[in-house]
């Protein structure tokens, strides 16, 4: 890393399934900004089978040849199964079951970061971690030619560790979507989550193919999503208002314009160097399905007012209503 390049970097913190993938590949239609969606990917499957957003398997998609042939040269080790960015300890069971927590405010961070400094491998490892997710990051500007990189990587604990990179100059979108919508994709994953079309379902390969994520009860679906609103809500405090801005998910759906326009003033863009038909743009994401539909036709999907029984409904109010209401959703 040097502190001599630095990264504009544009992070997407939201619960999964709230538009994070949405929200990059349109950041993406604007030819100052770039991203690959997630950069610390979760659970691909057979990357054999796996596809790119240009509809390539991502093993013969070019970009991300060069992706791997570039970062190859410096992390050998870097491959689709194994991009070394997530801020883990796999090989160290105690280090790892402190850094598998979510983000809980000042107290229990300075808490949790007092006992991993008694680590030294966690240090080197974190070091390391660091220096990938940079590399990462510069690569992938560097064959794009953008320059203000774009992460839909969402998770909160995820950001507090990448504002300790001096070398990136890091601004935040907290997405927000509402609850009962979030919940019930966690219900099912593959209906309400994925692609539209079904043959392109679990990472493309198909419904038959392994379910990227299990299923959820709405009561363990509405504390998922309340947890991940109560992280978002600690590290944004810690921030500069300066730094980050809120926008909602029914909002870019409804005007996407407009959300955009906000979204490209907080980060001193014109607004009128935008693609408007986003999927004509060359577009490399990995993550949630929907990168793999093909219209650029942006709708609100708003399916839980008629899927979520009474009981479903009474169950997320009981859990995370109060946290719902917060946001403006009744």
């Amino acid at each position: 890393m040097s502190a001599t390049n630095k990264i504009d970097y544009v992070y997407i913190l939201s619960a999964s399934h709230s538009g994070s993938t949405l929200l990059a590949m349109l950041m993406n239609s604007h030819p100052d900004m770039t991203t690959i969606g997630e950069t610390s990917p979760g659970k691909m499957g057979d990357i054999n089978k796996y596809r790119c957003s240009c509809g390539r398997i991502i093993i013969e998609c070019p970009f991300w040849e060069n992706v791997i042939v570039e970062m190859q040269k410096k992390h050998p080790e870097f491959y689709f199964d194994h991009f070394g960015t997530k801020f883990d300890c796999v090989s160290k069971p105690i280090i790892n079951r402190l850094l598998l927590f979510e983000h809980r405010g000042i107290f229990l961070e300075f808490l949790r970061d007092t006992m991993l400094r008694l680590f030294p491998y966690w240090r080197q490892s974190k070091h390391a971690i660091m220096t990938r997710c940079y590399d990462l990051a510069t690569i992938v500007l560097s064959l794009s030619g953008g320059r203000i990189f774009v992460d839909s990587s969402k998770l909160a604990h995820r950001l507090k560790f990448l504002l300790h990179i001096p070398e990136f100059s890091i601004k935040v979108i907290h997405l927000v979507r509402d609850g009962r919508a979030v919940a019930l994709t966690y219900m099912n994953q593959d209906e309400f989550g994925d692609s539209k079309d079904i043959s392109l379902r679990r990472g493309g390969m198909g419904i038959k193919a392994e379910a990227t994520t299990a299923s959820l009860p709405m009561e363990k679906a509405a504390d998922e999503w309340r947890r991940c609103l109560r992280s978002a809500k600690h590290i944004l405090r810690g921030l500069d208002k300066s730094q980050w801005i809120e926008i909602h998910y029914e909002d870019l759906c409804r005007d996407t314009e407009a959300v955009l326009g906000r979204l490209f003033t907080f980060l001193g863009l014109e607004s009128g160097k935008r693609v408007k038909d986003f999927r004509s743009v060359e577009q490399h994401v990995i993550g949630n399905g929907m990168r793999l539909d093909t219209t650029s036709q942006v709708v609100l999907d708003e399916r839980w007012r008629t899927v979520l029984t009474k009981d479903d409904l009474k169950t997320f109010d009981r859990i995370a209503g109060a946290m719902n209401r917060r946001y403006g959703y009744e």
